[in-house]
C-alpha cells in the first residue's frame, strides 16, 4: 500500500488524532466501545458471515483491526468497498484486484444507489446458497456487517433490508437502524431480515475504534473522511488539509470549461440550464445546490491554475489556500457582519462538499499489487 505525498498539514492532524486517542479525559474507548467490542467478538465465531465494510476511499486504513485477533477465521469473511461513488474508479479497481490476489473475497458497493445495492444482495444470496452446497444445514443465515466507525455500516444494513423485504414480496413494517453523518451513532447491534427462502439477516454494529491509535498517516486520513469526531481536530484545519489534497492533484483540470465566466458570483450560462429568473428564487446560501458547487470548482480552478508557486512547498500551498479561502468566501455568501466565523462556515461547506463528492472523487491511498 502505498500514499501519496505527506503533507505537513496531515503529520499535524494525525498526530493530533494520535495524541487524543491516549487522553484518557475524552473518552476516546468509552464503556460503550468497551462494550461494544466484546459483544461483537462474541458473537463472530457464532455468524456464517462476516462482511467487512471499509471505506472506498482509505481501502487500508479503515481496516477493522478487532478481526486479526480471530486466526484461523471463524465465519467466511467478505470486504466490502462501501462509499465506492466518493472513490476513484481506477483506484478501486486496482483495490479490487489487491483483495483479490491475497484471495480475499471482496465487493465494492454504494448503499445508496438501489441497483447496486440489489446486485450486492444478489451477490450475497448467490454467497449463501454456495454456504448450503457446502453442507450448511440451518434454515437461517446470520450475516454481521462490521468496521470502524461511519463507513455506512447502518446505511447498507438498511438498503439491503428494504431491497430485501420487497424482492420477497414480505409484509410487515420495515425497521430502520440509525443513520448519521457523526461517527459513532450506532450504540446496539440491531438484526434486519434481508432475505427468505431461506432466511438471511444482517446484524448492524456499533463502529468501533482500538483503545489506542498509533499510526498518524492513517489517522489523519480517518479524520479527514469523518471517522474521526470533527471536533477533535477542527473543521477549518480539515478543510485546510482537503484544499491541499485536491490543490496537488488533477481533479481540478476537469473543470476548465468553467473558467469562462466572468466573475466569482457570475452565473455559468453554458454549464446550467435554469435561467437567471429561476437562479433568483434559489437559495444562494445553500452551498449544495448545483450553481453554487459550480462557482466553487470554478473558483478553485482559477486559483490553481494562476497559482506560480510551488505545490510541493508547505508554506507555499498555504498561501495558496488562504487565497481560496477569501475568494469562496464570497461564493458561499459569507457576509462582512459574520466575519468573526466566517472562516469556520467556509470551512465547513469546503469539507461537507469535498466528503459528498462535490469536489471530485478521491482515493487517499494507492494499492500496491
Amino acid at each position: 500500500m502505498t500514499t501519496a505525498k505527506s503533507w505537513k498539514i496531515g503529520r499535524e492532524i494525525g498526530d493530533a488524532v494520535v495524541k487524543a486517542s491516549s487522553n484518557p479525559n475524552r473518552r476516546w474507548y468509552g464503556p460503550h466501545m468497551a462494550a461494544s467490542v466484546r459483544a461483537i467478538s462474541e458473537r463472530i465465531p457464532l455468524v456464517d458471515f462476516v462482511l467487512e465494510i471499509r471505506d472506498a476511499r482509505i481501502p487500508f486504513s479503515s481496516e477493522y483491526e478487532l478481526l486479526r485477533k480471530f486466526s484461523p477465521f471463524p465465519s467466511k469473511r467478505i470486504v466490502v468497498l462501501n462509499k465506492m461513488e466518493l472513490a476513484d474508479s481506477l483506484e478501486l479497481k486496482k483495490w479490487m484486484a489487491y483483495f483479490q490476489g491475497r484471495n480475499y473475497l471482496s465487493y465494492a458497493v454504494n448503499s445508496h444507489n438501489k441497483e447496486c445495492v440489489k446486485n450486492f444482495l444478489n451477490f450475497l444470496q448467490s454467497q449463501v446458497r454456495e454456504l448450503h452446497k457446502s453442507g450448511h444445514s440451518g434454515h437461517t443465515t446470520t450475516m454481521m456487517l462490521c468496521g470502524i466507525p461511519n463507513v455506512g455500516k447502518s446505511a447498507l444494513a438498511n438498503s439491503l433490508h428494504q431491497i430485501g423485504r420487497i424482492s420477497a414480496s414480505e409484509k410487515g413494517k420495515l425497521k430502520h437502524t440509525t443513520v448519521s453523518s457523526q461517527p459513532g451513532d450506532t450504540k446496539d447491534i440491531m438484526s434486519l431480515k434481508i432475505g427468505s427462502h431461506p432466511n438471511v439477516y444482517v446484524l448492524d454494529t456499533p463502529g468501533v475504534f482500538p483503545p489506542k491509535l498509533l499510526d498518524a498517516e492513517i489517522c489523519s486520513k480517518l479524520a479527514l473522511t469523518g471517522a474521526i469526531p470533527d471536533d477533535i481536530i477542527g473543521e477549518t484545519e480539515l478543510a485546510r488539509f482537503c484544499l491541499t489534497l485536491l490543490n496537488s492533484s488533477h481533479e481540478y483540470k476537469k473543470w476548465a470549461k468553467l473558467y469562462k465566466s466572468q466573475d466569482v458570483t457570475g452565473s455559468l450560462s453554458n454549464e446550467r440550464s435554469t435561467s437567471n429568473a429561476q437562479r433568483k428564487r434559489q437559495y444562494p446560501t445553500d452551498h449544495t445546490q448545483d450553481f453554487i458547487v459550480y462557482d466553487v470548482r470554478r473558483v478553485l480552478y482559477e486559483t490553481i491554475s494562476a497559482f506560480d508557486g510551488n505545490f510541493e512547498d508547505d508554506i507555499s500551498m498555504g498561501e495558496l489556500i488562504e487565497t481560496q479561502f477569501t475568494a469562496l468566501r464570497t461564493v458561499f455568501r459569507v457576509t462582512e457582519e459574520a466575519s468573526e466565523f466566517a472562516e469556520l462556515r467556509v470551512a465547513s461547506k469546503i469539507l461537507n462538499l469535498y466528503r459528498t463528492g462535490r469536489l471530485g472523487h478521491y482515493t487517499l491511498e494507492h494499492a500496491s499489487c
